[in-house]
């Protein structure tokens, strides 16, 4: 079974990005899926799509994509973040 390479990103890349980015990793762990995380800022993301297969964000997105692009404010509000995380998993299984 292949890695999904993910991006994940915020706007400086660093605070957010990095509570989001163990909440995916926990996230493909429970459903036993390998995973490459990449931490980065928003503002790379589009520079570095074609070695990703999905994109997460904390931001909002400010172009179209080429890989599926998902915004993740919910694992950072607490709020809907059932509904991110079947988002996510099914991307995931679809890359796959």
């Amino acid at each position: 079974m292949k890695a999904i390479r993910v991006l994940v990103a915020c706007g400086a890349g660093i605070a957010t990005s990095t509570v989001v980015m163990k909440k995916v990793e926990e996230l493909f762990a429970k459903n036993n899926m390998p995973v490459e995380i990449t931490q980065i800022k928003i503002a790379e993301a589009a520079g570095r799509q074609d070695g990703a297969d999905m994109l997460i964000s904390t931001t909002m997105l400010p172009t179209q994509y080429k890989i599926p692009a998902i915004s993740a404010m919910a694992f950072l509000t607490g709020i809907g973040t059932e509904k991110i995380e079947n988002q996510i998993i099914e991307v995931a299984k679809g890359i796959q």
